[in-house]
């Protein structure tokens, strides 16, 4: 038996975690003995080795560092009550402890209470044990706690829980019978008809005896199998409040039933009494339930979300490209997690340098999974040679047959070779400025959108390049950027921040048309991907 531990607590509560091993790992890869998510935390973050009696706590070259009471370490003995922490992660806090007692966790078991009372506590306390544990099962072991209690205080045979749908609609969720056994299949033998006016109505439902001739025209099908008293609660939040600025009210979330082949067995007032009090209590921790399943669940699409969001940016080239005659810089800024915008640098075969931003259609993941098919389509078609124009077409008829329904996108492509030849097409992209001392002229030469019309043209044009002239691509999400007033950014706007900056390097002109485009819509919401790529032409004397 280990006499170190750890007391792990985060958002989803607390749990131990015994140090019982001579090397114990921490860090976000799956294998370590302590597996922490975080941005902060690294694959294999820091290690604890047991020496001589004592443990020590060494960092493993993570990458935001060890801290231990605050203080950050390399290699440090721990004390009982020490607190680690792992990079700047507020959101998990690891203190080390010492002895053993404190390990033991007995879990009680609320079918051997033979009170109401009792029973209630148990279904209140499960719900925080299993988010201690973090179970992706807590709705499933809250609903059976709550029955399997119902059947041992009532001595019912059987039961079932019927939940409210987002739409109000009464769906089945678990049935089960004596010694705790879960009934198959996602329907339950019985008549519907209690259920449902249970839960329209709000009251208890008690049928004494469905031999009775007044009950039996009713609920033939539930005679049938035997069925002779019913007993059915509504589950009611009790002081609801729906939103922050609404008053609190009674709200039924679902019902519990109940019943026997006896007749009579559910009868009792003290039965009814406990009954009633136990589903008031079981309809708070199925909700608490509930929402905790859906904080999971978004748990995990937000970290799917953010190993999509890596993934996407490690396909783009790095920020800045250079050469012995141009300089460029471009950043893309989603809008969301993922987004639908990408720039891309390519060396043609050439020799001259090509220069891509393009916009995919919508927002979120469809729109980033047609980003990387198609910055690899484009890759692969201009490997090809024969200029933008060509390479754009290409690209037009493999998303043509792809046949991704209402999804396109928009392509600006240039190319500049060494003796200042800057050759393009711009297929329904925004066009770029490129701005000659005081001569500034908009790039609009080229084709319709790519993925939209199979028989589409594209269309190239040479222009000369002077040493000193800076090519600006962006997309809607810079120029159609709006304000808390509703005003659009606007193509002058993008022009001041190049002027001002022009005889800078490119890095000057993209940092001044970021921040002019966040103070600009300072205050809002970024409704669209923000994405540019500034070029200068020849070096500064």
């Amino acid at each position: 038996m280990s006499d170190a531990w750890f007391e792990v607590t985060e958002a989803m509560g607390r749990r131990p975690v015994a140090i019982d091993k001579d090397r114990f790992t921490i860090g976000r890869r799956t294998g370590n003995d302590l597996r922490l998510d975080g941005q902060d935390v690294s694959r294999d973050h820091a290690v604890v080795s047991r020496e001589d009696g004592q443990y020590v706590l060494r960092d493993s070259a993570s990458r935001f560092g060890t801290f231990v009471n605050g203080v950050k370490v390399d290699e440090k003995p721990l004390s009982h009550g020490d607190r680690v922490r792992l990079g700047q992660s507020g959101g998990v806090e690891i203190v080390f402890r010492r002895g053993e007692v404190a390990m033991r966790s007995e879990t009680p078991d609320p079918l051997k209470q033979t009170s109401a009372g009792s029973d209630i506590r148990q279904v209140a306390t499960l719900l925080e044990g299993l988010r201690a544990m973090g179970s992706s099962r807590v709705l499933d072991e809250v609903l059976a706690l709550v029955i399997d209690s119902a059947i041992e205080l009532s001595g019912a045979e059987r039961g079932f829980i019927m939940l409210a749908d987002a739409s109000g609609q009464l769906e089945f969720k678990l049935a089960r019978t004596r010694g705790r056994i879960t009934l198959p299949g996602r329907t339950f033998e019985t008549s519907v008809k209690i259920p449902e006016e249970v839960f329209r109505t709000g009251e208890v439902k008690v049928v004494r005896d469905l031999m009775d001739p007044s009950a039996a025209e009713a609920h033939g099908g539930t005679i049938a199998l035997g069925i002779r008293h019913v007993f059915c609660v509504p589950l009611r939040l009790v002081h609801f409040v729906e939103r922050a600025d609404s008053p609190p009210e009674d709200k039924q979330i679902g019902v519990l039933y109940l019943d026997s082949r006896q007749r009579g067995a559910l009868e009792t007032q003290s039965t009814r009494a406990g009954l009633e009090t136990l589903a008031n209590e079981a309809a708070g921790a199925i909700q608490n339930a509930r929402l905790y399943r859906e904080a999971m669940e978004k748990a995990k699409m937000d970290q799917e979300l953010r190993i999509a969001a890596e993934i996407q940016q490690s396909l783009l080239p790095p920020p800045t490209w250079s050469s012995d005659y141009f300089d460029a810089i471009g950043t893309t800024l989603p809008c969301r997690a993922i987004g639908g915008d990408f720039f891309e640098y390519l060396t043609l075969v050439d020799g001259s340098s090509g220069f891509v931003v393009a916009d995919v259609s919508g927002k979120g993941a469809p729109a980033a999974l047609l980003t990387a098919v198609t910055q690899g389509v484009l890759a692969t078609q201009a490997s090809y040679g024969g200029g933008p124009a060509a390479a754009l077409a290409r690209v037009n008829e493999v998303l043509i047959r792809r046949a991704v329904a209402s999804r396109f996108v928009t392509v600006f492509f240039a190319a500049i070779s060494r003796d200042g030849t800057l050759t393009y097409c711009n297929a329904g992209h925004n066009p770029p400025f490129l701005v000659s001392g005081t001569t500034v002229r908009r790039l609009e030469t080229g084709g319709l959108i790519c993925g939209l019309f199979e028989t589409a043209v594209y269309e190239e044009e040479s222009v000369p390049l002077q040493p000193g002239d800076v090519l600006v691509i962006f997309s809607d999400g810079v120029s159609e950027a709006l304000n808390a007033a509703g005003e659009e950014f606007g193509d002058p706007r993008i022009l001041e921040c190049v002027k001002r900056n022009q005889d800078g390097e490119p890095k000057r002109v993209l940092d001044c048309l970021v921040q002019t485009v966040k103070s600009f819509a300072a205050g809002t919401v970024q409704s669209d991907d923000v994405t540019a790529v500034v070029v200068r032409f020849g070096k500064p004397a």
